[in-house]
């Protein structure tokens, strides 16, 4: 029998139309949850969320750009009109700068990058804590590789996700009187639709060098990670980053 640790539960995933979101939605949803999928294109997170009616699990669609406090705010609304509550909240959405060095990096391309992956995590916690508060909920942000070192990604991206793990570790210790735990998730090479957007051949050879099991993972070896930190058996685990990368970071 699947043991759900979410029943009852409700969690917003953002960047929930695809990859590490959308399996980690499912996931969710598989374990009892009611999930808002967030993603800033509407047709994605529809998706998701129909794959999880169709397993005759609970979601609804939101459209969202987490650079946009507001549209966050308007996602927050929502997502207690639909539910009543929150227990989880997991802050996953993020662009990428396809490596761009820094004499190379756009305003453009720099502020983005900051935009969604360090400010759209910070306020999607803010609006998140007093929602928490009340559930002794807990928040789990997607960070990366790249916040443990260099060569994982350009400099927009990196100093994000720098970033990331920071406020990870700041909100940890000011909410936890308040009974709420704050960790992240440090991805490796993962298996996602950036893929489609790079050049797959030359990026496969060099994350397989540096990873020790030799491969991507898929996005459902990310979600299940999340799961557990959003589980109460991590109640006694707060301001973690936790390596999901097939040893990227031990060589």
């Amino acid at each position: 029998m699947l043991v759900q640790r979410f029943k009852e539960k409700s969690v917003i995933v953002t960047g929930g139309g695809s990859g590490i979101g959308r399996a980690t939605a499912v996931a969710f949803a598989r374990e009892g949850a009611n999930v808002l999928v967030a993603d800033i294109v509407r047709d994605r997170a529809e998706e998701t969320a129909q794959i999880i009616r169709q397993a005759s699990g609970s979601a609804e669609a939101h459209q969202v750009d987490v650079s946009e406090r507001a549209q966050i705010d308007g996602m927050f609304d929502r997502a207690i009109a639909l539910f009543g509550q929150l227990d989880v909240y997991f802050g996953n959405a993020a662009v990428i700068d396809m490596g761009t060095p820094c004499e190379d990096m756009s305003d453009e391309l720099w502020h983005r990058n900051i935009s969604v992956n360090l400010s759209g995590c910070f306020y999607g916690a803010r609006a998140a804590l007093p929602h928490l508060a009340r559930t002794k909920g807990n928040i789990v942000m997607t960070s990366s590789v790249a916040s443990l070192g260099g060569l994982a990604g350009g400099v927009a991206y990196t100093a994000s996700k720098y970033g990331v793990t920071g406020l990870v570790n700041q909100l940890a210790c000011e909410v936890a009187a308040r009974g709420i735990r704050v960790n992240a998730i440090a991805p490796g090479g993962v298996l996602t639709n950036i893929f489609e957007v790079m050049d797959f051949a030359g990026v496969d050879e060099q994350v397989k060098a540096v990873t020790p099991l030799g491969r991507f993972a898929a996005p459902e070896e990310i979600a299940e990670p999340v799961l557990f930190l959003a589980s109460d058996a991590a109640s006694f685990i707060t301001g973690t980053l936790l390596r999901v990368d097939g040893g990227w970071r031990s060589k």
